[in-house]
This record gives structure tokens, sequence and C-alpha cells, in this order.
């Protein structure tokens, strides 16, 4: 028989050990970030609430702070000769081999890229040197047969009831259950109703993420129920109540409310799995709708998230033929924005000159995004992915978007051949503008969706207050709309803490000249806010003022506000629940929602 020799090729030492070095790094990242969302059981069942968002904010940076690790290493043990391009095309293929058998594979592959984009120039990113596609396959890798993916249940055997509060008791929660066996009752009674499991097929199973979903306060049970040739998702969410009880709050069997529970607009969730890509797998199962880039990204793999968005973006930049065009709406002071209308995301360039009367660099405008990206979104503000040096097809661009980007970022682009370079950008998930859904409903005599887009905007502003964000800028330009219909803020260039705002009331005028003045006699600090005033920029619509002025008169209070500011500023956490409140069980002394998430008035209007 003849025998296949190895390719000489694979011969380097330096190749072989910077591979090792790579994906040492990865490794360790990826070990850290394990402990992370190991460490959240504890705190969850300690009710520590203050170190987990620490921690969690935290988790957030340990990617960037291993690849400068492992760059560093190289480039210490390493001149720039040794980096050549046989040397590091070699790399690659020893680090192919390094990843047989891995349980992180498609993570490590995008480590590889991340280290391998610090040390090269652009010129490389898009050959050999990098996995552009995925090399080694994530299907069917082998879990720890004492913790597998997900665990299955057989109600048939012993009972749906018997089989939930196994589902419970599995995770073996360091809590104790203020009722467990009535709380179960009502998710036995929830289910039955929503997915008709009375009525049992031959086939009637649960099948159970093994490890819990942590964010915020709660804790998650996520899994789907079968029932015949059907199956259907479901989540459990867990809760402290007043006394440190464990009880179980709800059960979501709605794909909407699941879905909006995933929304980008949360933040990252916390969960310890040994094989990522079997979760992100699973979770397609319950969300199809939702790219996998976005499954990853709330699992906390922001980078592997963005790594999959960037190649759907490039298949679809294959397989269509429009125009980049600048975005609808009012044109933004600080960010310049454009969209491909066939594809649903908008992109975001921060200007090299801000009129009056902004006052802020691109450096403060970038610190502003990085606070949101490590704060908890609640559900209110759009997660983004930052890129810097996109490279763009040149003739999909027409002179008008280009002659804009000339003229408010000439610094930020730059024309190789064919392609557009953009040295830094943000990407967010398109949503129709809260002034022209309004401006539309109102044409329309829509009074229904008038009410809705004023009921949401100040839901909004009422989970933001509760998370400590005031927006800085309310103006209805800077919302916008999902597809489930609730307001989103995105515009991030004002946003404060709200502990750090001053909310005072417009002191009385001492003579007619004052009250009369055109500009405010009165001294205003950088961070003071006058709530009253909030009226004069948003209401001046009769239908608009009757609606806000319905659900969210105390809007307009500075008392409304100071009490919000001082709850934070007493260490308190305020509940802010991810799902509506008229699905929860009530259960008493359950803390009560200091912001409440109504039934939309669109509800079922996708």
């Amino acid at each position: 028989m003849t025998q296949v020799a190895f390719p000489k090729m694979l011969s380097s030492q330096i190749a072989f050990d910077i591979a090792r070095t790579i994906l040492d790094g990865f490794d360790k990242h990826y070990r850290l970030f394990r402990a992370a969302s190991q460490a959240a059981k504890r705190h969850f069942e300690t009710a520590s609430w203050p170190v987990a968002q620490r921690a969690a904010r935290e988790r957030i940076d340990y990617y960037d702070q291993r690849v400068q690790e492992t760059v560093a290493a190289l480039e210490d043990a390493y001149t720039a000769d040794e980096l050549g391009d046989a040397v590091w095309r070699e790399t690659k293929l020893h680090y192919i081999g390094l990843l047989s058998g891995h349980k992180q594979p498609e993570l490590a592959e995008t480590f590889f890229n991340s280290v391998s984009c610090r040390i090269l120039h652009r010129s490389y990113y898009h050959n050999d040197f990098l996995f552009v596609r995925p090399v080694i396959s994530t299907e069917y890798i082998e879990t720890d047969e004492l913790l597998p993916t997900y665990r299955v249940y057989y109600p048939a055997a012993d009972g749906l009831r018997f089989a939930l509060k196994r589902i419970v008791t599995n995770f073996q929660l360091d809590c104790p259950f203020a009722d467990l066996d009535r709380d179960v009752r009502l998710v036995e009674t929830r289910m039955s109703e929503a997915f008709g499991l009375d009525q049992a097929e031959p086939n009637q199973q649960f099948q159970v993420l093994s490890n819990l979903f942590f964010r915020n306060k709660g804790a998650y049970i996520v899994g789907r129920a079968i029932n015949g040739a059907r199956d259907y998702p479901f989540v459990i969410p867990l809760l402290h109540n007043r006394r440190g009880e464990l009880v179980l709050d709800t059960v979501l069997t709605d794909p909407r409310q699941i879905a909006v529970l995933f929304s980008f607009t949360r933040a990252y969730f916390l969960v310890d799995m040994e094989v990522p890509s079997a979760y992100v797998q699973f979770l397609r199962s319950l969300l199809p709708r939702k790219p996998k880039s976005e499954i990853y990204t709330l699992l906390g793999l922001q980078k592997q998230g963005k790594t999959l968005f960037y190649r759907d973006y490039l298949q679809h930049l294959k397989h269509s033929s429009d125009q980049f065009q600048s975005a609808p709406g009012i044109r933004g002071l600080v960010m310049l924005v454009f969209e491909l209308p066939s594809f649903p995301y908008v992109f975001k360039v921060i200007k090299d000159f801000y009129p009056p009367p902004k006052e802020t660099t691109r450096a403060q405008v970038k610190e502003k995004y990085l606070l949101v990206k490590h704060h908890d979104r609640v559900g209110r503000m759009a997660d983004t992915l930052e890129y810097s040096d996109v490279a763009f097809p040149l003739h999909r661009f027409s002179e008008a978007l280009l002659a804009e980007l000339r003229q408010h970022a000439p610094s930020l682009i730059e024309i190789e051949g064919e392609h557009l370079i953009v040295k830094h950008l943000y990407i967010e998930r398109r949503m129709v503008p809260l002034n022209m859904f309004l401006a539309a409903a109102g044409q329309a005599n829509d009074d229904e969706r008038l009410e809705h887009g004023i009921l949401e905007y100040g839901n909004a502003i009422r989970d933001l207050v509760a998370a400590n964000i005031f927006p800085g800028d309310m103006l209805y330009k800077n919302f916008g709309l999902t597809r489930q219909n609730r307001v989103v803020f995105y515009d991030y260039d004002e946003i404060e803490y709200l502990t750090d705002c001053v909310f005072r009331d417009v002191p009385e005028a001492r003579t007619e000249e004052e009250e009369m003045a055109a500009e405010p006699w009165y001294p205003i600090g950088k961070h003071d806010v006058f709530p009253e005033q909030f009226g004069r920029f948003l209401l001046g619509n009769p239908k608009i003022r009757h609606y806000f002025m319905q659900h969210h008169a105390d809007l307009l209070t500075r008392a409304w506000w100071q009490a919000h500011k001082d709850r934070i500023l007493a260490g308190e956490v305020q509940d802010i629940f991810p799902y509506p409140q008229h699905i929860r069980f009530h259960h008493p002394l359950t803390t009560p929602a200091q912001t409440s998430e109504a039934p939309s008035l669109l509800e079922n209007q996708q």
C-alpha cells in the first residue's frame, strides 16, 4: 500500500509554538469565562446583586484582555522577521491540528483571528492566514457524560407534576423554596393549557438545558416540551422573594415573549457551557428567527457573534445588488447613519465635527457606547457591534452618500482600489424611528398606534431610569420601535448615569423681565435637569400630550426622578422584568415591580 507523506511544509517549530501560544491564550480565556458563569450561580443563591452586576460587567472585557496578553507574548518572543507569510500560513495549519477534539473550536478560531489581526496589516484580513470560514465542524461534539447539554424527562413515567419538580430540583440550588409544590402546580396548569399536555401522546418528554441562565436578579430554566410530533419552547424564571426564598415567578410559553427575553436589547446571560455550539443549536430550535450571531452574543460570546454577523453580512453582499443609502429620519449632529435597504441593520459613523450646541469628542462618544455595552440594557437600549477597518464595495455607494461621508467623516474613510474602507463604525439593528412612527399614526388618525407609541416611550424611560440611566436627549427621534413594537433607545452620545444628574424645579421668576426673558435667567449647571420643561419639546401635539399625561404625567415632575435617584444611591437594585406583569403568578412577598412592562396595545401585531 502506498503511504502518503506528511507535508514537509509543517516543519517550523516557531509556527507550532505560535499556534500553541494562541490556543493557550484562548483556553485561559474560556476557563475564566466559565468560572464567571459558574460564580453567577453562587451570586444568585446568596442574592449578591451588586457583586453579580460587577462580575457580569467584568466578564465582557475578558476576551480583549486575553487577546492583548497573547499578542504581547508573541511580540516579546518573536521579531517581525520571524512572523513572515510562510510562518503564519503554517501557524494556521498547526492550529487546525490542535483543535482536533476541542470543545469550543469555533470560538478558538475567532480568537486566532483576533490575535492575527492585531499583528498583521489589514491587507491580510481575507487571505489564507485567517479563518474566513470555519474549518472545524461543531456538529456532534461530545460533552461530559455527567453533564450533557440537556436532560430529558418523561412525564408518562411518574406524572407531569413530578417531572416538573425534578426539573427544578436537579439544578440543586443552595437556597430554600417558599413553596415549590404550589409553584409546580401553577406551572403545570399553565403548561397544560398552552401545550395540551393533559392529552398525552406516546412520545411526551421535556428537554431542558442542563445549566441555568443567569441575568440580573433572575435565573431561567430553558427547555422545550415535546408532545407527539410537536414541540413547544418554555422558560421558567426563578426569583427571590422578600424573605430570600425562591419562587417560580411564571412560565413563558409564548414564543414572542421568549424572543423578547432573548432580545438584542438585553444584557448578556451568564450560563456555564462546556460546548457552546450545542447550546446555540438548542436555542435556535426555540428561536428559529434569531440568527446564530445574536444567540452567541446573548450568551456572552459577543466576539463570536461579531464573527458570524460579519460572515452573514459578506454573504448578503454577494447575493444582493441594492445600493447603500442614508438612513431615513432626522439627520443627527454626531452620527452619520447609512443602510443597505435589503439588510436589517444600520451603520453608524461618528462625525469629525459637531455643530453647536453639541460639545463632545469622538473619544467621549466611544466612551458612551462602551458604557452601554457594559451596562444592563434592560430591554430598552440596542446592543451595538463595533468594527474597525470595514471594507465596503465602492460601487454600491451613491455619489450622494460618498459626498456625505467625505464631508462629515473624512478622517474615517479611505478608498483602496474597489473598496471603501471605514476605519471605525457601529452596527445596530434597524428600527422604525419613533418620531416617524408617531407622525404616520397621526396622519392615519390611528389613535391606538399613537397611544401605544407614547405608552411604550414612557415605559422605556422608566426602565432606563430604574437601571440608573438618563438618556440625555429625550426627543422621539432618538428612540425606535423593534419588530415586537417595543420602544428602544439608540442614541447614546448624551447618555448619563442618573445618579450624576441634579434634578431641579424651575425657580420662580422674581420680576416680569425674568418671566418674559428668552433665555434662562437662573444659573444652570452642567448636570442640571429640569423635568417640568420636557413637555416643551415633547408634547406639542394635542393627542400626544393627552396620552402622555394619561400614562406618564409623573415624568414631568422633579420628585419622581429624585425618588428613583435616591433609591439607587441607597444601594437598591430595582426589578425590571423581561416579560409582562400580567403573566406573573404574583406570589405574596415577591418584590414588587419598580417598573412595569405593560401588555402591548399592539401585542398581536408583528
